[in-house]
């Protein structure tokens, strides 16, 4: 412990320096979050400005575009500017910060999509009741405890991580301050960190993907019970899209923080971090939302409303 230094800046390291690869990825991000950005933007507009859509179905998924816009925006301009002006150094203060809130909106997440597909398992397979069971207080604090808990989350692992001691020359293999990366460049052992990672991040994610997938099982078994048609075909497609997203979003999470030390990924587990981060939040929009016949609706009248005004002016 006595030759253990204090580093109060770390250097993002994921590209090593490849020019070519960096304006790739600078290119390709950029896009993507500028896509993620506008259709969950779109979202909110429409389900704030059309009264069909106030319902709790809505309301989630709302408060998911919101969530996902703060979510990619916590990892993806940084890494942006750092490709743009060839800076690749984070400062301790920044590194923590962009760690809680990264840790703090992915759980949130979690507890959504869990809370999203619980909505969705009273809707189908007790409609009568569904104005009783997830009526507007409900709602609310059902996404008032996702926001709780996810902050809990993060500032459970975001201390436990920085109570660490760093050596070296604090260079990470990632495009953002995360866990792994971290821990890798701890002076001691990282054991208790790494169980209280298993531990709470496995309940938490482990226990939303079981309640998803639980809700998603009976709703298939009610479906069935529906007579063969256009209507069954329809649910099992939505069914089967939302499961794929949330098979994207905890595959890739669990394979990144639950699975043994290994060094195949050593240098590239940035990649696989690029699923959770950037390429869900790109997903949630279209595959909840933007193939809704409800938001085409309101998509459409929207267009109507700019055509007709935008015809006003002119004349």
């Amino acid at each position: 412990m006595d030759n253990h230094t204090t580093i109060n800046v770390f250097y993002l390291n994921a590209f090593s320096n490849n020019e070519q690869l960096e304006c790739l990825l600078f290119l390709l991000f950029l896009i993507l979050y500028l896509l993620t950005i506008t259709g969950n933007a779109l979202i909110i507009i429409l389900t704030n400005i059309d009264f069909h859509l106030h319902t709790p179905m809505y309301f989630f998924l709302k408060n998911l575009s919101f969530l996902d816009i703060c979510y990619i925006s916590t990892t993806l301009p940084q890494m942006l500017a750092n490709i743009l002006i060839k800076h690749c150094a984070i400062s301790l203060p920044a590194c923590i910060v962009q760690l809680y809130f990264f840790l703090a909106l992915a759980a949130s997440e979690s507890l959504l999509l869990a809370a999203m597909a619980y909505d969705r398992y009273v809707a189908i397979c007790n409609p009568l009741r569904y104005s009783v069971v997830m009526n507007h207080n409900i709602c609310l604090n059902m996404v008032t405890g996702t926001w709780v808990v996810g902050s809990i989350y993060g500032a459970i692992h975001t201390a436990n991580t920085f109570r660490l001691p760093f050596c070296g020359s604090g260079v990470l293999n990632h495009y953002f301050c995360d866990i792994p990366p971290l821990l890798k460049i701890s002076c001691i052992n990282t054991y208790v960190n790494e169980v209280t990672v298993f531990a709470v991040g496995g309940f938490l994610m482990i226990g939303c993907f079981i309640l998803i997938f639980g809700s998603y099982m009976h709703i298939f078994i009610s479906v069935l019970n529906i007579p063969k048609g256009s209507g069954r075909k329809k649910v099992f497609s939505t069914c089967v899209s939302h499961l794929v997203v949330v098979f994207l979003f905890y595959g890739s999470g669990c394979f990144m923080y639950m699975r043994p030390k290994s060094n195949l990924l050593a240098d590239k587990e940035w990649l696989l971090s690029i699923f959770y981060t950037s390429i869900t939040p790109l997903l949630n929009p279209i595959i909840y939302s933007l193939r809704n016949k409800d938001i085409k609706g309101a998509l459409q009248k929207l267009s109507c409303l700019n055509n007709i005004q935008l015809t006003i002016k002119v004349l």
